[in-house]
């Protein structure tokens, strides 16, 4: 190659660099449009804790929250009770301007994703995603001062909080004043949306008033604005840049288990209220800002009346055996059985105990005693009602089985239900094929409805059978024949199948879909659905029946017999999953549900933890009875020593 060929050949070379290092004037680069350039969106700048990634995370703070709905942040968390946040803004005129901002926040952890892989258009439920803006709704779009046209960037700093019903819908009001704890921020992972706009009406004109303002709605819906600027007409806008922050915030809730024991009012007569109540259990102003459970009462149905043998045992630490339970069922008269409903509490703050030094929660199931004949459940219900998350619990609940593995007759339940309150705001979305059954106990000739507020999520562990049963199915068990001289004929054996489980209790997992029709694969009897490697069997007694249940065993000397084992619902917008396991991080998956076999509920719900005694009819099959299980000695003791929802 000659020199000059060469030279020539350098030329082009650095022509090359030169154009590709140019930005192309026909095409729009991120963060930048004809009229200026959009740059540095950072959030939570205030807001620095231990972890400085661009993941931030923040608890959410429980004072007040049942008058205020969770606000993040308050001012006991940060100074001012509010996030900072800058952005940049270049002018590229010839003179100054004026620019109009928005910043929007989402939860992006449980959400539908805004636009439809199948149709291209916006989600049809993008709508219930928890999104926010301006807590002042009549804020639309903020104004900047005037920023020169200096060719240099101008930083724009304002500030941002996440609260409740952040689209100030009207169900959540009562009597004119916004009740946010109604539809309360959810926990997980959020992430911001800045949307930066020519300042002129003509350019604000083109983002409609529905995105301006979020509490307006898109005729009869809402429209998300996550799904207008980046997959509608705001993604084409010639005026508006928009950019996502890098930073994020994730949101747990961990309740103070030691904070005291609030009792609600209607079960309690003002007397025993005041008769019973402690500086850490009562009904006060004080515990009502601050605690975080409360006493739960069960709902007792006449229908689980038990004809109990009268016997009072110790079945956990005593020497209570399979052949004493043939006996005691074999023996007693009807004459002889005490006819009793499992029992609550008569007065408060007896058997649950809010405990602050060691921060946990312990309670007990009563003993009993001759005369007074008692099976009483025990409980604690969350406050705070949420929607969706990972809610998990750490604790130490009952031993189920003894050594000889008889049952003591109680059901360990840590379960979801829906948050109550006057009015409709907490109705469950519209279901499209003949609707829900219209009430939790009624029967198949129960009216259908279309928005129903039911909603109930379970882990019930207890001595069942783990199987998926058919209306005719295994085991087949012996009847006892009360022969006293014949052992044989009364201590008779249990199935192969049966025993083969002797140590397993079995926990079961149910989604209470209130029998909608909707999903595509709605069954009865039992079904299969797949999660990963792993095959569950989902069981449904005939097409009114409200609730979808799996099964798993698992022996009791791992759940219950060790200092503590964790329980969580991973409940999520088309999807649950149960896991259990001996540590957080060692979590095994027992049930698995999605919205193609159940209707997954998407109201407000709160947390029960409880030791009951169920009737056994509820579960066929079972290998014991509970009216044949004696009533107990001492009493009965459970601990909590954790929950986080994330």
């Amino acid at each position: 190659m000659n020199s000059k060929t060469l030279c020539l050949y350098l030329i082009l070379f650095l022509t090359c660099i030169i154009h590709a290092c140019k930005p192309n004037s026909s095409s729009k680069l991120a963060g930048e449009n004809d009229f200026f350039v959009l740059s540095d969106f950072d959030v939570l700048t205030n807001y620095q804790p231990e972890n400085k990634k661009e993941l931030k995370s923040i608890e959410l703070d429980y004072f007040n929250a049942m008058d205020e709905g969770f606000i993040i942040p308050t001012g006991r968390q940060i100074s001012g009770g509010y996030f900072t946040f800058s952005f940049s803004v270049k002018n590229k005129s010839d003179k100054s301007q004026k620019y109009a901002y928005k910043i929007y926040y989402q939860n992006e952890s449980y959400k539908f994703q805004e636009i439809d892989s199948l149709t291209g258009k916006e989600h049809e439920y993008a709508h219930e995603n928890f999104y926010g803006s301006w807590e002042d709704s009549t804020i639309e779009f903020k104004i900047t001062g005037s920023i020169p046209a200096d060719g240099e960037f101008h930083q724009i700093s304002d500030s941002i909080r996440i609260v409740g019903n952040p689209r100030n819908e009207e169900m959540c009001f009562d009597h004119g004043v916004n009740k946010r704890w109604k539809r309360n921020p959810r926990v997980g992972t959020y992430g911001f949306l800045l949307a930066v706009s020519l300042s002129d009406s003509t350019s604000l004109n083109t983002i409609p008033a529905h995105i301006k303002n979020i509490c307006l709605q898109d005729g009869n819906k809402y429209q998300s604005p996550y799904y207008f600027f980046n997959h509608g007409n705001g993604a084409k806008s010639k005026s508006v840049l928009t950019q996502f922050s890098k930073t994020s915030l994730k949101v747990i809730a961990r309740p103070d288990l030691g904070s005291g024991m609030y009792i609600k009012g209607g079960h309690f007569n003002e007397d025993t209220l005041n008769a019973y109540s402690r500086s850490d259990c009562a009904s006060d102003t004080a515990l009502f800002r601050t605690a975080a459970f409360a006493q739960f009462i069960h709902y007792i149905d006449a229908s689980t009346n038990l004809e109990n043998i009268p016997e009072i045992k110790d079945v956990l630490h005593g020497n209570y055996t399979k052949r004493d339970y043939n006996w005691n069922r074999s023996f007693y008269s009807r004459e002889d059985l005490i006819s009793t409903t499992p029992r609550t509490a008569s007065v408060p703050c007896q058997t649950v105990y809010s405990d602050p030094v060691n921060n946990k929660i312990v309670i007990h199931n009563p003993k009993s005693e001759p005369g007074k004949w008692r099976k009483e459940n025990v409980g604690i219900i969350s406050r705070h009602g949420m929607a969706y998350g990972k809610v998990r619990v750490k604790a130490k609940l009952t031993e189920l089985l003894n050594k000889d593995n008889m049952w003591n007759g109680l059901t360990n339940a840590i379960w979801m239900i829906n948050q109550e309150g006057e009015g409709d705001w907490n109705l469950r979305r519209a279901c499209r094929k003949e609707g829900y059954m219209a009430t939790y106990w009624g029967g198949r000739n129960d009216k259908r409805v279309n928005r129903v507020g039911y909603s109930e999520i379970d882990f019930e562990i207890l001595k069942t059978p783990a199987y998926c049963p058919e209306q005719t199915f295994p085991p087949v068990y012996k009847l006892p024949v009360p022969n006293p001289y014949d052992e044989a004929s009364w201590n008779v054996s249990w199935p192969d199948e049966i025993m083969a489980h002797d140590g397993d209790i079995t926990v079961a997992c149910t989604n209470w879909d209130m029998a909608c029709w909707e999903p595509e694969k709605f069954g009865v009897g039992c079904n299969t659905i797949s999660y990963k490697d792993q095959t569950f069997d989902l069981h449904r007694w005939d097409h009114w029946y409200r609730a979808l249940t799996e099964k798993t065993y698992a022996p009791d000397d791992s759940l219950f017999g060790s200092d503590y084992y964790y329980f969580e619902i991973d409940w999520r917008p088309t999807e649950i999953i149960w896991r259990i396991g001996p540590e957080a991080d060692r979590m095994r998956v027992v049930g698995y549900m999605n919205d193609k076999v159940t209707s997954i509920p998407n109201n407000q719900m709160v947390m029960i933890i409880t030791q009951e005694f169920h009737n056994t009819k509820w579960w066929p099959g079972s290998p014991y009875q509970q009216s044949n299980i004696p009533f107990p000695l001492n009493d009965i003791f459970g601990e909590i020593y954790e929950v986080v929802i994330e």
